[in-house]
């Protein structure tokens, strides 16, 4: 899940990896562009017929949804202690990103909905990785724990 992206070429490479690992984006408005920008369309490439994307207008509305009432609910932060490899993560977890550049609010963090706060070990003095490739990195994670299933 993408909470209020900003630069399309992320989404549209997150596209891409849900494409290829049958989860689903769940994109959280207002987005910083259209869906139809040429830059997201190229970054996905052929991809956006084979992904499940779900846009919805606000946090509250995605987490009450019917797909993810019950879910829970991972933030990702470089505040965090914890590491994402520390999780044993479950088949319905919603793996939580922030905006780019500034992050998940501190509101969204605290949110009565996230189950843990969690990082990606970087090294010292680095603000942070790319959001497609912080979504990347953990949904494979995720993935793996479960014997990437569906996979070739």
């Amino acid at each position: 899940m993408f909470l209020e992206p900003r630069i399309p070429p992320n989404t549209g490479n997150a596209i891409r990896m849900v494409a290829g690992t049958g989860a689903t984006l769940h994109l959280v408005e207002p987005l910083g562009f259209d869906l139809s920008e040429p830059q997201l369309k190229r970054a996905g490439l052929d991809y956006h017929d084979l992904a499940s994307v779900e846009v919805h207008p606000d946090l509250e509305t995605a987490l009450a949804g019917p797909s993810l009432a019950r879910s829970r609910v991972f933030a990702f932060t470089t505040q965090a202690t914890r590491w994402f490899t520390d999780v044993a993560f479950e088949p319905d977890d919603v793996l939580l990103f922030g905006p780019e550049p500034t992050g998940l609010p501190d509101e969204v963090l605290g949110h009565e909905r996230v189950t843990e706060q969690l990082r990606i070990p970087m090294l010292p003095g680095r603000r942070s990785l790319n959001l497609s490739n912080s979504a990347a990195v953990v949904a494979y994670e995720a993935w793996r724990q479960h014997g990437f299933p569906g996979a070739r």
